[in-house]
């Protein structure tokens, strides 16, 4: 007499598991336009988002990119989301923590923000450049000015890359009122 071995159950893989459980009556949440503003919403709920940046935030969580889109238009139309605002939010943010208008500008553009809307919160901010730059410059390399052409150079260098215009670092670094 021979002895049966139970039958193993059918392996498959994960992903295939996954889909099964996805799939089916239910509508698929990535494509269902009410989950993508849910989840926009949500995202705005905690801070301002730039219009490409929300688009691309709900489509790295899986939203099907026109869903993604067409949802963040909507919000957009119905003023619960916009660019100019996220781009004051933004300017007085990175101001706050002394970072200059070049860096503001670049960053702002990364993020898919409009050149006037950059401009219009930059205006909008009313920031002091070169006091900000000769603030954050006494705040790292201390109150008295540069001895030497190299730690001129170095605090200059500092001040650009935190954005700061050329003659913003040079008044800066001089100690000037501009």
């Amino acid at each position: 007499m021979t002895r049966q071995l139970p039958k193993k159950p059918e392996l498959r893989p994960v992903h295939e598991e996954i889909g099964d459980l996805l799939s089916g009556s239910e509508e698929d949440r990535f494509s269902c336009p009410k989950a993508a503003r849910k989840k926009a919403m949500d995202f705005l709920a905690r801070r301002e988002y730039g219009q490409a940046e929300l688009i691309k935030k709900l489509a790295d969580k899986g939203f099907v990119s026109e869903i993604a889109e067409r949802a963040v238009i909507k919000l957009t139309e119905e003023g619960l989301q916009s660019d100019r605002r996220f781009a004051e939010s933004f300017v007085q943010s990175r101001v706050n923590q002394g970072k200059g208008p070049v860096r503001i500008r670049i960053d702002l553009g990364q993020r898919g923000i409009s050149e006037d809307a950059i401009e219009a919160a930059l205006d909008e901010v009313g920031a002091d450049w070169y006091r900000l730059a000769r603030e954050i410059r006494d705040k790292k390399f201390g109150s008295s000015r540069p001895a030497d052409f190299a730690e001129k150079a170095k605090q200059m260098r500092f001040l650009q890359y935190r954005g700061f215009e050329p003659d913003h670092t040079q008044a800066a670094v001089r100690g000037g009122d501009d």
